[in-house]
Order: structure tokens, then sequence, then C-alpha cells
């Protein structure tokens, strides 16, 4: 079974949060993120959905990718299957598998599944430190890019512009499969 990240997630909030000096009321300022809601993550009593991950990332300066990389195993240069972390969002069930080795190198790649008619946003701060390309492997992905709506069929491959607020929907009644590949600005 794949590791689960949610636990080490808390921990690295927090360090994270620590290493600046913030309080939770100075954080959830940054991210816009209720103090209550990063209380709850820190100890553990609720897991943080994509979006507020999104929001505590860009208000750390990291991409969501390398505050979620910090809390998994580093140091090796294979990633086999069954050893690859997962996290799934609470909030809409989107599944995230980390499939590069977490020696963390300049590309890193992620699988995605969004379930049937989910929808995942992000805050442009969140796309502030990486470029990337989505290919879809599997359904249709409706990628919002700020203004600007792109559907993606099987097999397409989409690079983001410059950082903006952003949406992932799939509007099939399947899940949509699509892999992201990340390289650090």
């Amino acid at each position: 079974m794949a590791p689960d990240p949610t636990d080490a997630i808390s921990a690295v909030l927090k360090k994270e949060r620590l290493a600046r000096g913030w309080s939770l009321a100075e954080l959830a300022q940054h991210a816009a993120v209720s103090k209550a809601m990063i209380s709850k993550i820190e100890r553990g009593e609720a897991s943080p959905t994509a979006t507020v991950l999104g929001k505590l990332s860009g208000a750390f300066g990291l991409a969501l990718s390398a505050l979620l990389a910090l809390s998994e195993k580093k140091g090796e240069r294979i990633s086999r299957r069954d050893a690859q972390p997962v996290w799934q969002d609470p909030e809409t069930g989107y599944i995230r598998r980390a499939l590069s080795p977490p020696e963390r190198g300049m590309l890193e790649l992620l699988e995605i599944e969004l379930p049937p008619k989910a929808r995942v946003r992000y805050p442009a701060s969140a796309f502030a430190f990486q470029h990337q390309q989505i290919w879809v492997t599997q359904g249709t992905l409706v990628f919002e890019e700020g203004p600007d709506t792109h559907r993606l069929e099987r097999g397409d491959c989409l690079q983001l512009g410059p950082p903006v607020d952003c949406s992932f929907f799939n509007p099939l009644s399947t899940p949509c499969k699509y892999v992201v590949a990340l390289v650090r600005r």
C-alpha cells in the first residue's frame, strides 16, 4: 500500500509556519485560510483540501508539489508504483499520485484522477514557482486558466501560461486521468 502523506503534511505545515516565525493568524492572513482550519490541519484533526493546500503553499512561497514533497521520503532514484505517495482530497475525491522518485530532480511527474463532475480550484500563487504541462490519458478535462477555457481530450497536452487562478473540471460521468509534468522556475 502506498504511504499516506496526510499525517506528515500537518507536521510540514507547522514546521514551515514556525520557520517563518508566523503565528496561526499571520499564516491565515497570508493564505486567506481561516485560523481555525489551519489549527485543525496542524493538529491532524482535518485533512486539507487541494484548494487549501494550494493557498498554503502560495503563502509559503512554495510550489504545491514542493510542499507535499517535504512530507515524502527522499533519497531514492526509482519510484515503484506500490510505494508512490497517494493523497486524496477529502472535499472532491481528487487523487494525486507522485510518480517521480523522491530524489528531487528538476522534473516532477504527477498522476491525477479527477472524479466525475468534480472541480478543483487553485489560486495563481500555487503556480508561481513552476512551469507545467497537463497530458490527459483518460476522459475529458476542462481546464480554466484565468479567462481562458481549454477542453482537453485523451492524448491532448497543454502547456500552462503565466500563473493565474485555475480550475480543473471533469464534465463527464466517468473519471478523468491526467499527468502533470512540473519543472521548477
